[in-house]
Parts: structure tokens; C-alpha cells; sequence
């Protein structure tokens, strides 16, 4: 069953089989130096700890990409819980929106500058405005990946706001921007 589609492009449930491409491409150098960081190369027991623990009970969709049935890529979207929105500043009560969060990477590289990534942000908004009801998708990437910031904003993103030193990456706390796409 896929969540969503496009052309070329399916979205699925993360399967327990899929593991073995999140190792593959978690424990590549050029594909950490944009998701989790090289000093994290990501073995079976820390892919299943991280992307499979508790994900029958947790509100996170978990997912596989495929592009033309190959397995190229992950994406994981989930509701900003109150917490969270507080530390973003959307915690206005006269607010009372849906907000969804993603973060996704394609780990095959060969398919990386197709316009692929672009599709998929794309058609995940689609889904989360439609589907899910979301209001607001926000993704926040860290200031230095303009190829990422320039996929979001080509999909509607804008920055936000400034998210200093947000994010732990590569031995250091790293500025993000907080992007966000608001349901019209």
C-alpha cells in the first residue's frame, strides 16, 4: 500500500525488510554528511533501535522511497506535539493548528539533482495538507545545506527564523532554519 504517488515516485510504510537499505545508505559518508553525520555511521542495531522502535504505537509515519520500484530514499513526517511547537513559537493558543514536521534524504546518490527530491516534497505536503489536515509543514535543515533550503523553497517553504545552534552534527551544535509551508 503507498501513502502517496507521483509519476515515477511511491512513498510506503517502512517495512521490516527495508532495514537492510537504511544500513546501506546510513553507514555511507555522503549520505551522513547530510542526515545524521559522518561520526554516526548506523549499524542494524542502531537502524532498528532508531527507525523501528515503537513505530506501531507512535504517531510518525515511517517510510520508504522508491522511484520506478527501486528503494532510493527515506521520509518520516509526525504532528508537532505541543512541546515542540512551544520551542518553535507556535504555541499561541488563538493558533490551535494541525502542524506536521518531516525530514527525509534520498540515500542513492545516483539519483541525486533529477528534480526527484522536489517531487517528493512536493507530493508529501500534498498528502499531509490533504490527508493529515495539517495546517503548517515545517522542516528545519541545518544553514549550510542550500541544496536542500533551495529544494524547500522551490516546493513553497520559506524561512522562518533562525534555529541557533539546533542541531548536534558532526561534534558540534549546528544553526538550522526553521522552513515552513502554510496551507492556503
Amino acid at each position: 500500500m503507498y501513502l502517496f504517488q507521483s509519476s515515477s515516485l511511491r512513498v510506503r510504510p517502512l517495512a521490516e525488510a527495508d532495514a537492510v537499505h537504511l544500513v546501506k545508505w546510513l553507514s555511507d559518508p555522503t549520505i551522513l554528511q547530510y542526515y545524521a553525520g559522518r561520526d554516526r555511521p548506523h549499524d542494524m542495531k542502531m537502524v532498528h533501535d532508531i527507525f523501528y522502535q515503537d513505530s506501531d504505537t507512535d504517531a510518525e509515519f515511517r517510510c520508504l522511497i522508491e522511484y520506478d520500484s527501486v528503494p532510493i530514499g527515506y521520509v518520516q513526517f509526525y504532528e508537532l506535539d505541543d512541546e515542540y511547537k512551544q520551542k518553535l513559537g507556535y504555541a499561541m493558543p488563538e493558533l490551535n493548528e494541525t502542524i506536521y514536521g518531516a525530514d527525509q534524504f534520498i540515500g542513492e546518490p545516483d539519483y541525486w539533482n533529477k528534480g526527484i527530491g522536489t517531487s517528493l516534497v512536493r507530493a508529501m505536503v500534498e498528502y499531509i495538507v490533504q490527508a493529515l489536515r495539517a495546517s503548517r509543514v515545517v522542516m528545519d535543515p541545518q544553514t549550510w545545506n542550500t541544496r536542500s533550503i533551495a529544494c524547500y523553497e522551490k516546493c513553497g517553504f520559506r524561512k522562518i527564523k533562525l534555529l541557533p545552534a539546533h542541531e548536534w552534527h558532526e561534534g558540534e551544535r549546528r544553526d538550522s532554519w526553521l522552513m515552513e509551508y502554510a496551507a492556503r
